[in-house]
């Protein structure tokens, strides 16, 4: 063979012996096709305000706190001593069997105790309009049977706080017990009753006096 068909034929089979190599070699590729961006919907238009609350989730909403029962008290020495001076001066006053010396009492407070829903009259008119066979005695006496019953602790730590008699004035009449008719009836009558379950409440006098010993009212009604 000739020198240059040699090398002609040696050249050949390198380049040959390359390509086979760079075929074995080769990576397979993929083509990757970019994604459709996602849609914008119309509350990323309109996002939802700023409150500055965080509501709670609608099924674990909690329960309205119960409000707390009024405490009835029947022990005097629970009460608090200028509620207990008061209610010995009215008392005292009462079984005098004078109205001018219960009005002294309600006139040294600071201000006069409500007594009546109307305006134009002074306790002494009213209650002898009120009640003119007894010349407005009848008015003491029940002043003093209501004051002999237990009082009502209500509206604790509030500027309204305060101890009502009788305490059945803030309890629902249908659910009075026996033993608490009884000290009902003291008061009213077995029609005044009647009369009051269809209010729905107790409607008649009723006596208010603060923590601080201030006579708050002697009043009628709801």
């Amino acid at each position: 063979m000739r020198r240059g068909s040699l090398a002609s034929w040696v050249v050949s089979l390198a380049l040959a012996a390359g390509a086979a190599a760079v075929a074995q070699t080769r990576v397979k590729t993929q083509v990757v096709r970019p994604q459709s961006p996602p849609a914008v919907t119309q509350q990323d238009l309109n996002p939802p305000a700023i409150t500055g609350t965080v509501p709670a989730p609608k099924t674990l909403s909690a329960p309205a706190a119960p409000a707390p029962a009024s405490e009835v008290i029947s022990d005097l020495s629970q009460l608090p001593e200028p509620v207990v001076r008061t209610r010995e001066r009215i008392l005292a006053a009462a079984r005098s069997g004078e109205l001018r010396r219960l009005v002294a009492v309600m006139q040294s407070g600071e201000t006069l105790p409500i007594f009546s829903l109307a305006t134009g009259q002074d306790p002494i008119t009213y209650w002898r309009s009120n009640y003119p066979d007894s010349d407005g005695i009848e008015i003491l006496a029940t002043l003093i049977d209501i004051l002999e019953t237990p009082a009502v602790h209500v509206d604790a730590d509030t500027p309204q706080e305060m101890y009502v008699w009788p305490y059945f004035a803030r309890m629902s009449l249908k659910s009075l017990t026996p033993a608490q008719k009884v000290d009902l009836f003291k008061i009213v009558t077995g029609s005044d009753y009647k009369d009051m379950l269809g209010a729905g409440t107790y409607n008649f006098f009723r006596v208010g006096i603060g923590r601080d010993g201030g006579w708050r009212f002697f009043v009628t009604g709801n």
